[in-house]
């Protein structure tokens, strides 16, 4: 059977073979538009591979492990991740290979661009742009085969689930085509748009310098010009900072200096942007309808990479977040730049804030003066959160970079290998966990200091040094927001548990971090070298991040708590409370656990469950009594040996987990805190378990199964 076919080999009714981009280029071709010399790998290829292999059934297995309207975002790209590993990891059928490589031998370009052509993208009805995977300066036939695979996998990326209704993505039906093309290096590249989004009645050309791969994926961004779409006269030119330029790299592409002539210019001149025009409006004419081009100058020629049609997905509604979600996806380069501004200057800076706010002396304001302090501390809680949405969470997101980067050099078998890498040593909730096992230490030495303890009257000066430790860097977090009522009482109670257990890093599986860097870094040389040890340090901080961003805010809500309890303690009404801190104060109990989001199904907890099914987060088994935690005082009732069934660990509330024999949480994801705190301490953990705090009850004897994602009661 033939796998290959060339454009002009291309029939009016072989779209479904060839998909979106495959027939538009044929088309373009065909009437005279100049296009890269092209080979379209057909979806019969990619049937012929998971049926051959038995992906098919594992790809439905995966997308079926629970209902797919309950998976959360960090779900959704675990399950992309997963199947991405099997394609990578999967042998070609020799048949299949075999034949492949003899069609592609002859004429492969070298090097070459791989593109997706799915069949439901880029169609009249439908054009979800982005959504599947391309690459850029591949060379040899082994490394084409080797993209190839992974443009497959694209068909079920995380972006691509996120849109499975409208992409009509059925595992049984779904396919891939893909694109293998001439690499063209054109001086200036871009995008053009034959009727702007939000006006009907412009043009819209975006240009960079070099490949516009650069413009793409946002590491550089464009110039942008108006026309109008009637007579092609500009209306409106936008430049914008120039100081970089993608280009081919040694392997894959990279960014370069932008020379200081052609930054101080447009990528275009009036007579190019002119060509731009009339490619625009000559693709309109022919497939009737306004398109969406990328474009390259290449020695003077307008070359067209790929056309589709601007039939856009339809606008988010009201609650959907997808685009956003869409949009934490940032380059290397951005994320570094992310990364030093939130590190050198927005970390600081909600550390000072949360300093200062600790500084006011609240018991001697005036009535007046403390609802005006309490109204300040909750805008200021509001604009951090902002800060934590627009900046940290895309941060999080180099973790997920470096899962690919990672899972394409190594091909391990379970593809969240690389989470042993980052290490978490340096992480807040560790450090604060560290001290609380020191002052544990110390009272397993010394059991009577527990007296001492609790009246809060420490005369032991080890113990007194390790108290005044923990209480100035974790006090606001560990007492303002959960024991100011109960302290010190309930901290000497939480610790003569500790006490009960071996020290927590005894049970920790015995990974070295910086061993397994040098065994990762080893396999490579010179500048990919430095460029791998660049991904893991951002991979590193973006880790560290997850976990420590929590626990800032935290700092800052804690201390807008500390106002609202002196307002109580006075007998304040909560109805005089500024308009601010009402909705602050409805908002955080909204999303409180056990709050109204997280138990939707009350009458289910009279359901007596057997076996519940998650999502393996860390390996291992345990079997224990259950502790269901709905309101953060549930926690100091928390035994050693229990096993934690809740909604969701929040960072300030781990100091638990030390105690407990595995982790059951009703939110899902590999990188969620629970996992993250699980595998630091090596306990078993499942998460993404429906109804997990309602189908478990307290006193109920539960095994984890940290390895198939199953959790078994009774």
């Amino acid at each position: 059977m033939k796998y290959l076919l060339s454009l002009s080999e291309v029939k009016a009714k072989q779209r479904r073979l060839v998909g979106g981009k495959g027939f538009s280029l044929a088309v373009l071709a065909r009437h005279g538009f100049q296009v890269p010399a092209t080979l379209i790998v057909t979806t019969r290829a990619y049937e012929d591979f998971v049926t051959a292999t038995g992906l098919r059934g594992r790809i439905l297995l995966e997308l079926r492990r629970k209902k797919f309207a309950d998976l959360r975002w960090e779900e959704i790209w675990d399950a992309a991740l997963r199947l991405r590993n099997l394609f990578l990891t999967t042998p070609w059928p020799p048949d299949l290979v075999t034949t492949l490589s003899q069609e592609l031998a002859p004429s492969l370009p070298d090097p070459c661009v791989l593109r997706s052509s799915a069949p439901g993208e880029d169609s009249p009805r439908a054009s979800f742009a982005g959504l599947h995977a391309s690459f850029v300066n591949i060379s040899g036939l082994e490394a084409v085969l080797d993209h190839l695979k992974l443009v497959w996998a694209s068909l079920w990326s995380d972006a691509a689930l996120l849109y499975r209704r409208e992409l009509g993505l059925a595992v049984r039906k779904s396919a891939m085509a893909v694109l293998i093309q001439e690499m063209v290096v054109g001086e200036k590249s871009g995008v053009a748009f034959g009727q702007h989004p939000q006006n009907p009645t412009q043009v819209v050309i975006e240009a960079v310098y070099g490949l516009n791969q650069g413009l793409v994926d946002g590491t550089v961004e464009p110039d942008r010009w108006l026309l109008d779409r009637t007579s092609g006269r500009v209306l409106a030119y936008q430049a914008a900072p120039k100081t970089d330029i993608l280009v081919p790299g040694p392997t894959g592409v990279q960014l370069a200096p932008l020379p200081p002539d052609q930054a101080q210019k447009p990528p275009l001149s009036e007579s190019e942007v002119a060509q731009i025009y009339q490619l625009i409006r000559r693709s309109e004419a022919l497939f009737g309808r306004p398109q969406d081009l990328e474009w390259t100058f290449s020695q003077g020629r307008l070359i067209v990479l790929q056309s589709r049609p601007i039939t856009t997905r339809r606008e988010a509604g009201p609650g959907d977040q997808r685009p956003w979600y869409l949009s934490l996806k940032k380059s290397f380069a951005t994320l570094s730049q992310l990364r030093q501004r939130v590190e050198e200057e927005l970390l600081p800076a909600m550390a000072d804030e949360a300093a200062a706010l600790a500084a006011v002396p609240l018991a001697e304001l005036s009535e007046k003066e403390l609802l005006a302090e309490i109204k300040h501390r909750s805008n200021s809680y509001q604009h951090w959160k902002k800060v934590y949405w627009d900046d940290f969470i895309p941060l999080a997101h180099g973790v997920r970079l470096f899962g690919l980067v990672y899972n394409d050099a190594v091909r391990p078998k379970d593809p969240f290998e690389f989470l042993n890498l980052l290490g978490a040593a340096d992480m807040l909730s560790l450090r604060r966990n560290q001290l609380l096992e020191a002052m544990a230490e110390r009272l397993r030495v010394k059991p009577e200091l527990a007296t001492e303890l609790r009246s809060g009257k420490v005369a032991d000066p080890e113990l007194r040094q390790l108290w005044e430790t923990f209480l100035q860097e974790f006090g606001d977090l560990f007492c303002g927001a959960v024991l100011c009522a109960q302290a010190p009482a309930a901290l000497t109670d939480l610790l003569q548990e500790l006490t009960s257990r071996p020290p927590a890093p005894s049970r920790r599986p015995p990974l070295d971090p910086a061993a397994l860097q040098e065994q990762f870094l080893a396999r490579f040389a010179g500048p990919q070298r430095e460029a791998m040890a660049a991904y893991l340090d951002l991979a590193r901080a973006s880790y560290r991040l997850r976990d420590d961003d929590n626990l800032y805010l935290g700092r800052i809500q804690a201390q807008w708590q500390r106002a609202v309890a002196e307002y109580r303690r006075r007998g304040g009404q909560e109805s005089h409370l500024p308009a601010e801190a009402k909705s602050l104060l409805q908002e955080l109990q909204a999303g409180a656990p056990g709050g109204p989001s997280s138990s939707p199904w009350p009458g289910f907890s009279r359901v007596k469950a057997r076996q519940l099914v998650g999502q393996p987060a860390s390996p291992g088994l345990a079997r224990g009594l259950a502790r269901v935690i709905l309101d953060p005082a549930d926690l100091f009732s928390f035994q050693a040996g229990e096993i934690l069934i809740c909604d969701a660990v929040d960072p300030s509330l781990t100091f638990v987990v030390p105690l407990a024999a595995g982790i059951v949480e009703r939110r899902g994801g590999m990188l969620i805190h629970g996992s993250i705190i699980a595998r630091e301490y090596g306990l078993p953990c499942v998460t993404g378990v429906p109804r997990a705090t309602s189908l478990i009850h307290t006193g109920d004897t539960v095994t984890v199964d940290g390895y198939l994602g199953i959790v078994i009661l009774g």
